[in-house]
């Protein structure tokens, strides 16, 4: 038999490292570890009553069960509308600038096949969400990162992007509130971005799923004048709403960006079950005081992760932002792995190494807040028995 060779594409891209952890995770606990998993940030606790009893209705409906419009349909649109005119105070055309999606991860891919071709350059922070750059590798792109660091505040350094040979690049992609390092954004910072992607023709995609969890200052790129003319935006209900598993996220931007990823959509995937865009609906109706309960809770548990990271020697900001925790890892460590790996095999908890978002978070670590808080005070107490 002739020897099979898979995509050539396939050779600049790995498994996802947290594919590859969680099986080994599975076996410790198979083996009987009980690993406490702070790790991944999959929200644990359940989206509101609301949510959950209109999905019910609807998939109890005859006529709710067909193939559904590649863009949404009109109420979910509508509702997402109203969601950025009530929580970011921008008004967006639910007929033209909203593309309901899959979950961001697929909305990534769709922007990506819409706007790059083999050889084009892409701006990708380091540290950053991984997906960005096994995207660009997956669509051909040439990647250019640009770093973040501690000390301008987890920002862009814009001197050092005016002085990269930007001749080629399309793209960047950009994350506020930012993830790992839960650094906020500010006006002018998106000032800056807007102002940075109109002078080179760059457009400036924002990943802004976490600005609902322990942040008091929500905002949107698509709040700066002239903004919708170069930026996309991203948003999803996984982190802000509890609803990982349900896939629901949208993307914002100009009628024509929105249309040409749709172009790039409708060829790949196809609109999602209906009582789950309408669960969708009531969930982006949901009152603030069940958004301030969520973050009652994701408050106390930070304390422990707080604590945690005190007892491994690492320092932290504390006005980070989000489900993680990130904090330094002390000087007696090679690497970030180095300690993530200990605390694993030795106390039998998983925390996040920072290098998995790029060679700027080696010597960081990451801890989520999605795990209840005895599991925490547990994982505390086997980290200070190291």
């Amino acid at each position: 038999m002739k020897k099979i060779i898979p995509a050539d594409r396939l050779n600049s891209v790995e498994e996802y490292y947290f594919s590859k952890k969680l099986k080994e995770v599975a076996e410790m606990n198979a083996a009987g570890k009980n690993v406490i998993s702070l790790g991944v940030g999959s929200p644990d606790l359940p989206p509101s009553r609301n949510t959950i009893d209109e999905l019910s209705r609807w998939a109890n409906t005859s006529d709710a069960h067909g193939y559904q419009p590649y863009v949404g349909i009109p109420e979910l649109r509508k509702a997402f509308a109203d969601w950025y005119k009530k929580w970011y105070d921008v008004e967006l055309n639910p007929v033209t600038e909203i593309q309901p999606l899959i979950g961001s991860k697929e909305g990534i891919l769709h922007i990506s096949m819409a706007f790059l071709n083999p050889g084009d350059g892409v701006l990708v922070p380091n540290p950053g969400y991984p997906t960005y750059s096994s995207v660009s590798n997956l669509v051909q792109a040439k990647i250019h990162t640009y770093d973040l660091d501690e000390n301008n505040g987890w920002q862009p350094d814009f001197e050092a992007l005016e002085k990269m040979d930007l001749s080629g690049v399309k793209l960047m992609w950009v994350n506020y509130p930012n993830m790992p390092t839960g650094a906020n954004a500010t006006t002018q910072l998106f000032e800056k971005l807007v102002a940075f992607g109109k002078k080179h023709g760059i457009v400036i995609v924002n990943d802004n799923p976490y600005s609902f969890i322990l942040n008091d200052s929500r905002l949107s790129i698509l709040q700066i004048r002239g903004a919708k003319d170069i930026c996309i935006e991203l948003n999803s209900m996984s982190k802000s709403h509890n609803m990982p598993g349900w896939r629901m996220a949208m993307l914002a931007s100009n009628a024509q960006f929105v249309q040409w990823v749709l172009k790039v959509k409708s060829n790949i995937d196809s609109g999602q079950f209906k009582p789950m865009q309408m669960a969708a609906v009531a969930a982006l109706n949901t009152p603030k005081e069940w958004h301030d309960e969520m973050n009652e809770i994701y408050a106390s548990r930070r304390q422990y992760a707080e604590a945690i990271m005190d007892t491994l020697g690492c320092s932290f900001d504390k006005n980070q932002v989000g489900m993680f925790l990130w904090g330094k890892i002390p000087d007696s460590y090679a690497d970030s792995g180095e300690l993530a790996d200990k605390v694993l095999y030795n106390a039998n908890v998983f925390i996040t190494p920072g290098f998995i978002f790029g060679d700027k978070g080696k010597r960081y670590v990451r801890i989520s807040l999605c795990c209840n808080e005895n599991m925490l005070k547990q994982a505390l107490e086997r980290v200070k028995q190291l």
